[in-house]
């Protein structure tokens, strides 16, 4: 998978594919203690469809545009937890 994780007290996740998103997106709700239904909810989502987003299913128009547009200008975004 395209997905990195560092080692240590922070997890740093460099997103290239809707694949490796969902990988970070599940990866900190689970550090968070929250199920599918919970942040789904919280955030005004179906469950479904943050199931699909986690799994690398959810390969909207506009998160593949992103990406295009970031491997065309040469810059990987890289997700991390936030200390706010």
């Amino acid at each position: 998978m395209e997905t990195s994780a560092k080692s240590g007290a922070t997890s740093e996740f460099r997103v290239y594919t809707p694949a490796s998103l969902g990988a970070a997106i599940r990866h900190f709700r689970e550090e968070a203690g929250l199920s599918q239904a919970e942040l789904a909810e919280s955030v005004g989502l179906n469950r479904t469809y943050l199931s699909d987003l986690e799994r690398g299913k959810k390969e909207t128009e506009a998160l593949k545009r992103v990406l295009r547009l970031l491997r065309r200008v040469g810059v990987r975004m890289t997700l991390e937890k936030a200390d706010w």
